[in-house]
């Protein structure tokens, strides 16, 4: 890790001279001491849920307002820590809502049905394929495991925040303040964050490692369902077989493991 801090704060210095970030973080993607770094995983127990590739289906069939969302972002904010801020600018978000034009920009135009247009959109990390956040971290403090889901180690982020440049789905919050004194009940089985590090949805790995399924499918009455996309028995693969399910700005290659059936 000393050698990828140093390779950090050797690039950062180019860029500081004015080569600007985009040749910084095609730099850093195409480093091969980068993909080398050891990736921390989180331990699973014995009755761990295993997947080949994890994913989401959310159907929106099954949401009327934002009333119906509320519970699932709740479940997630209170089991992981994530602090309220009254300040909108310093707000950590694991899963939140938008509206159809924010959501699906590739998508919106004016004969939108109206129901969908108005809609409240559940967003969150969409776990990619392909992972541009991945490849432009120095440290690998974020990082993708073999079932698909992208994680973040804490204890590696160094705050350069190259990964939140990359993401093309804003997926991820910075702490722009120590989060600790603005939780209003900590779960003493999650970590909490420290003041300059990012984080985001981790698709409950901590949970899936003891057999349970996310808080937010937990939470959701059914608009959830969280499954392997490589199964075809999955309940994931049974909705997205039987109906028409968009994902965000696909043409961008990322290969969002989150489909909404609209």
């Amino acid at each position: 890790m000393k050698s990828s801090r140093r390779k950090f704060l050797k690039i950062a210095g180019v860029s500081a001279l004015g080569l600007g970030a985009k040749p910084v973080l095609d730099v850093l993607a195409a480093s091969g001491e980068h993909e080398e770094t050891s990736k921390p995983e989180i331990m699973k127990g014995k009755d761990a849920l295993i997947a080949k590739r994890w994913a989401m289906v959310v159907d929106t069939r099954k949401i009327e307002s934002e009333e119906d969302l509320k519970p699932m972002i709740e479940a997630c904010h209170k089991i992981h820590n994530v602090p309220e801020f009254e300040n909108k600018n310093h707000e950590i978000k694991w899963i939140w809502l938008e509206e159809f034009k924010h959501e699906f920009p590739t998508q919106e135009h004016e004969f939108v049905d109206e129901r969908v247009k108005h809609l409240p959109f559940l967003t969150l990390c969409n776990h990619c394929q392909n992972p541009a956040c991945v490849r432009v971290c120095p440290t690998k403090a974020t990082f993708k495991r073999e079932d698909g889901i992208v994680l973040m180690d804490f204890h590696r982020c160094i705050g350069c925040r190259f990964c939140m440049a990359a993401c093309p789905y804003g997926s991820r919050s910075f702490n722009f303040r120590d989060p600790r004194p603005f939780i209003k009940e900590t779960n003493p089985e999650f970590p909490t964050r420290t003041k300059g590090v990012v984080e985001k949805c981790n698709f409950c790995a901590e949970r899936l490692a003891v057999g349970r399924m996310p808080a937010c499918v937990e939470a959701s009455n059914g608009v959830l369902t969280f499954g392997d996309l490589d199964d075809p028995e999955s309940e994931v693969r049974k909705l997205l077989k039987a109906n028409y399910a968009i994902r965000r700005k696909p043409a961008l290659g990322a290969g969002p493991s989150v489909f909404y059936i609209i």
